[in-house]
């Protein structure tokens, strides 16, 4: 079933403002915003996830190690090249973004810790063990890591599952970096 995908002639008059927002940020209408557009809600629900989550203490790896983590996890096609592109422009290193998308071994015991309790969390809907949590705890990171993890999740699961149920279309600028799943997912 075709999700809609507004533009600023189509949108719902309370998405206007947010598209005028994403216009004048990116230069062009993301197609995730483009899908979001169609509830003015969800579109500003997402984008406060957005502004806050970027606003935690974690630095633009760990932003990245999060957002490419609950990705990969969720196979979102649409989310893996975007965020491939955004760790570019935050002037994440290009290894660390292809061993996030490739699910392989990360530059660091710290960064590869925080993926480890990201996809914990995912795949165990928040229920990880006191062991899982003393290993995230024994690598540097506290309790409000933990929270500020769930916030990042919160935000992915928004735009993994609306781009899975309206199956937006790769945005044309992160077409190069397109993703398909390895055979071997990450073993945590």
């Amino acid at each position: 079933m075709n999700f809609p995908s507004h533009d600023l002639d189509t949108a719902p008059y309370a998405s206007k403002p947010l598209l005028e927002a994403s216009q004048k940020a990116f230069g062009r209408l993301p197609g995730l915003h483009k899908v979001l557009a169609e509830s003015p809600q969800a579109y500003e629900g997402y984008q406060l996830l957005h502004k806050l989550f970027t606003q935690t203490a974690f630095d633009a790896d760990e932003l990245t190690v999060v957002w490419q983590s609950i990705n990969v996890e969720h196979g979102c096609h649409y989310c893996v090249p975007a965020h491939t592109g955004i760790a570019k422009m935050m002037k994440v290193s290009d290894d660390l973004t292809a061993a996030l998308r490739n699910e392989t071994p990360l530059p660091s015991p710290r960064l590869e810790a925080l993926r480890t309790f990201t996809v914990q969390m995912v795949r165990a809907r928040g229920n990880v063990s006191e062991a899982q949590m003393q290993a995230f705890f024994d690598a540097g990171y506290g309790h409000r890591a933990v929270l500020d993890v769930v916030l990042g999740l919160a935000q992915k699961t928004m735009s993994n599952y609306i781009n899975h149920v309206a199956q937006t279309p790769v945005d044309e600028v992160f077409r190069p970096l397109a993703w398909t799943r390895s055979d071997t997912p990450l073993q945590v």
